[in-house]
């Protein structure tokens, strides 16, 4: 069975970089393998939104173990006042936590650091140049809007969209609203899937300050274009985010998933 194979992770280490060793536990235990008896059979899908489905069919291969955790690696530009150029890899944990990690351009200088959520709080910590803070930032609102983001990332661990904690709405013949539950709280997640079944943009209303006005709901959205494949899972092989009608600040291209 596919789902009893060796897979990727063989040959890529799930130790946390460089840049996320503050939290080096918290990547580790994230990191814990998911892999379950049960593979991934076509009538697993059946009773969901056809949106839903058609996902699922598309980018989860038959027989593949249903795996939700996965390392990311990435690159592409984030807006940090002007656009930057910077490079990631993400721990994800459907449902449980994330630690996103990574380093941007400043000049000559470097910027790293990495957001984080898990058991139940949030956390950005950021350097310039491995010494001078940019950003630490904790608490209750902090906690709320890495806890929609990690709703998000289901995007990212296909198969936690057949799990209990998440529960399917049909909108129309191409979307569908997830309710998914972080640590007791429910966030609502829109999928458009394509004809193809490939993800054409998500939309959730996510805790934040994106206009520096206060904290408060707003509509976060992301579009997605290609495929990526490994471990028997495709995901978006290009994303760009950002929060209601502003400009995007994040503008990406997944270079590698590693399925745990």
């Amino acid at each position: 069975m596919l789902g009893h194979m060796p897979h990727a992770a063989a040959d890529l280490t799930t130790a946390a970089p460089g840049s996320a060793r503050r939290v080096a536990d918290v990547w580790t235990d994230l990191a814990t393998d998911t892999t379950t008896p049960a593979d991934f059979s076509v009538d697993m899908v059946s009773g969901l939104p056809e949106p839903v489905a058609r996902w699922l069919l598309r980018s989860i291969d038959v027989g593949a173990a249903l795996r939700t955790s996965v390392i990311v690696t990435m690159s592409g530009q984030i807006r940090i006042g002007a656009w930057r150029a910077f490079e990631a890899r993400q721990i994800i944990a459907a449902r449980r936590g994330y630690i996103w990690a990574a380093v941007a351009r400043f000049g000559p200088l470097p910027v790293r650091g990495f957001d984080r959520y898990s058991d139940g709080s949030g956390e950005m910590r950021w350097r310039l140049g491995r010494l001078i803070p940019v950003v630490t930032a904790t608490g209750d609102d902090v906690s709320r809007s890495a806890a929609g983001r990690l709703a998000s990332e289901l995007i990212l661990t296909p198969a936690a969209a057949l799990s209990p904690g998440v529960n399917w709405t049909a909108v129309d013949g191409d979307s569908a609203m997830a309710a998914v539950e972080v640590d007791g709280t429910i966030h609502d997640v829109t999928i458009h899937v394509a004809a193809s079944g490939t993800l054409d943009s998500i939309e959730l209303l996510r805790w934040g300050d994106p206009d520096q006005t206060g904290f408060g709901l707003h509509r976060f959205s992301a579009v997605c274009t290609g495929e990526l494949r490994s471990d028997g899972f495709g995901v978006p092989a290009h994303t760009r985010a950002g929060w209601g009608d502003l400009e995007a600040f994040i503008d990406f291209d997944t270079e590698r998933t590693v399925f745990l």
